[in-house]
């Protein structure tokens, strides 16, 4: 028997855990969790909560941006991924045909009928990759459109066709691709009569902002592109598995069948690392045309026992909880709760998205002391204002949430599928206390955004 005592290790050495990123991982992550108030301990976590070592417990609005869709640690999974490991697999052998891959593609295809293969990776960036390798062979053509303000991972690949230039800066030169503003076809079909478009990949809500689709522009997006012979690319990497209160964001349009779909971050239930590239017959056919090409796309530890049998326990948890339906009726009581405060706070502009992903966006107040304090946030850094939003939600209240990117005043609300009555009641209250104290003047707030104003110039 080895010596090897996990439990011992975290016990003797768990109290180190932000010295060991500082001295050997990103060591930006721990300064920037210490300026903002993040620097918690958190010593378990189940369901939609965790707790810290004084037992205080801690909503989770963020799902580890929507990867924790069952919520954290959830009884069906773990179970299956016991018997799996238990079942001692003869797994990753790469020359034989494994039952559970099979399962999971099968089980995972029944939600777009209209799809027919899968390839299953290790992540969305991965599931992203596939799909645009997967254009580009079939079409014959070089070039991949995407919207601007997307994003769809930060490998090279998908870092071509992510929207936001504080990602790409530095790592040019990348894929020739193309941006075009979210919602506007004039653009879509003037790109696309150039005849070297391969595909159009957009995110049915984009999660930077959290901004819908504008309703008819998936299905006229779709006939342009089938027109000029390029494919639709539907990235559900976030959006996917319930999100929205459909199984995919796509299926809130009739008529919308993208011809290829990426998932990823909720199929395993938050317990391994998964992608998965649904597709058509046809594309699949092109790209692995021949047995010389059997090997042509593929993953190291793709399609393994582990990721395979969670995602199957994952879908069945979704289908036996219904917490698709839940997740629509849950999202609409709680965007409609925060609908109701807009015209109470001057600072709350929108509330907006589908099912559990819900964006809270602020802006410039009406009145003169209120835009003062705007004012003096914007200058130092636009975004500011949300993040004073998050920090006394989680300091004070306890609830774990965060903007929605980078240079935005939107809070992004993604959630556990499992939340009910009683998270919303928990999350609008503490919400409401929030936008009571800035709209009041209260001291602690504002003062804590002149250290954030701070912070910001001192980066500069």
């Amino acid at each position: 028997m080895t010596g090897f005592d996990l439990t011992k290790l975290l016990a003797e050495r768990g109290g180190e855990r932000y010295d060991l990123h500082t001295r050997h991982l990103n060591h930006q992550l721990p300064r920037m969790l210490h300026t903002i108030g993040f620097d918690k301990v958190y010593e378990r976590a189940e369901g939609a909560y965790f707790w810290d070592a004084d037992g205080q417990d801690y909503l989770d609005m963020l799902a580890g941006f929507g990867v924790m869709g069952l919520g954290r640690h959830h009884p069906v999974v773990r179970q299956t991924l016991h018997d799996v490991l238990d079942a001692q697999l003869a797994d990753l052998t790469r020359f034989d045909c494994q039952p559970l891959p099979g399962l999971l593609a099968e089980k995972l295809l029944t939600h777009a009928p209209h799809l027919d293969r899968v390839f299953f990776g290790n992540s969305g960036t991965e599931a992203v990759e596939t799909a645009l390798k997967f254009a580009r062979y079939a079409t014959g053509r070089p070039r991949i459109l995407y919207c601007t303000h997307a994003f769809h991972g930060l490998t090279t690949g998908s870092l071509s066709v992510n929207g936001e230039d504080g990602f790409r800066d530095g790592f040019a030169p990348l894929l020739p691709d193309t941006a075009i503003a979210l919602g506007d076809l004039a653009a879509l079909e003037r790109e696309l009569k150039l005849g070297d478009v391969a595909g159009f990949v957009i995110e049915p809500i984009q999660g930077k902002g959290v901004h819908p689709t504008p309703p008819g522009f998936l299905r006229a997006a779709q006939e342009l592109l089938h027109r000029h012979k390029a494919l639709l690319i539907a990235d559900e990497v976030q959006t996917g598995l319930g999100r929205t209160g459909d199984f995919f964001a796509y299926q809130h349009e009739d008529g919308v069948e993208p011809d290829l779909v990426c998932v990823a971050k909720a199929l395993s239930g938050g317990y391994v690392p998964v992608g998965a590239t649904l597709g058509k017959d046809w594309i699949f056919k092109k790209v692995y045309s021949s047995m010389d090409r059997v090997l042509v796309h593929s993953a190291s530890f793709g399609a393994n026992a582990q990721a395979m049998a969670a995602g199957l326990a994952v879908l069945s948890v979704l289908e036996d909880e219904q917490l698709v339906t839940g997740a629509r009726r849950t999202g609409e009581l709680l965007r409609s709760r925060l609908a109701e405060l807009i015209p109470r706070y001057e600072l709350l502009h929108d509330v907006r998205g589908r099912g559990l992903m819900i964006g809270i966006e602020f802006g410039r107040p009406k009145s003169l002391g209120l835009r003062s304090r705007w004012t003096m946030l914007q200058t130092a850094r636009k975004g500011l204002f949300a993040q004073m939003v998050v920090v006394p939600l989680l300091q004070r209240h306890r609830i774990l949430t965060q903007v929605s990117g980078d240079h935005l005043e939107v809070i992004k609300l993604i959630p556990p599928l499992i939340i009910g009555e009683r998270e919303v009641d928990r999350f609008v209250e503490a919400f409401t206390a929030v936008m009571d104290d800035a709209h009041g003047g209260g001291g602690l707030m504002w003062d804590f955004g002149r250290t954030l104003v701070k912070q910001a110039v001192a980066n500069r």
